[in-house]
């Protein structure tokens, strides 16, 4: 926990930038070592402790696909189980990590501009998640997850302290922006 005489340490929108794009590959990570038949909890469990501050600080999380009455967690145990399912106190999980995702890349472009706040060491970041299966075809639609991303860097780790997702209400008849196509 930070106490009041621990200094602070300002966060840069680098470090959030950062901190998002290790998230991303963080994830596929796990999810390639499943499909490898791998340590894919060891992989989740080190994925956890690098990148949510669940040793130092509250961690609210709200995952995407978590449903009522298990939709909010607190614990290290709450997210794991999220990420990959095989735990009898969640039975509803039946892991993240398991819906064949390749890709995953983020875009916090909100009307025209980055949608990142930095307060001091609290950075906050908010916008899209892009997810990419494989059996999608050359110009398929990634599954759109919004994101609210809240980052606290202390003793010079950035780590999540909010993680609040859900699936995007994009209208069908509206195609999201494809992350991996050029802006200009």
């Amino acid at each position: 926990m930070t106490t009041p005489s621990d200094p602070i340490e300002i966060i840069t929108e680098d470090e959030v930038n950062k901190a998002q794009r290790a998230w991303c590959d963080g994830l596929i990570e796990i999810c390639q070592e499943y499909e490898n038949r791998g340590d894919y909890r060891g992989k989740a469990e080190k994925f956890l402790a690098r990148l949510y501050d669940f040793d130092g600080s509250r961690v609210f999380f709200r995952p995407t696909l978590a449903m009522a009455p298990q939709n909010f967690r607190t614990t290290l145990e709450g997210a794991l189980a999220y990420f990959i399912g095989e735990d009898d106190d969640f039975p509803n999980d039946d892991g993240f990590i398991k819906k064949g995702w390749i890709a995953a890349d983020f875009d916090n472009e909100i009307e025209g501009q980055d949608a990142i706040q930095v307060h001091a060491n609290i950075g906050i970041a908010m916008g899209n998640v892009f997810l990419r299966k494989a059996e999608m075809t050359v110009g398929g639609k990634a599954t759109v997850v919004d994101k609210l991303f809240v980052f606290m860097k202390r003793k010079g780790l950035v780590r999540l302290i909010v993680h609040n997702s859900a699936l995007s209400n994009i209208p069908d008849t509206e195609v999201p922006e494809d992350p991996y196509k050029p802006k200009y």
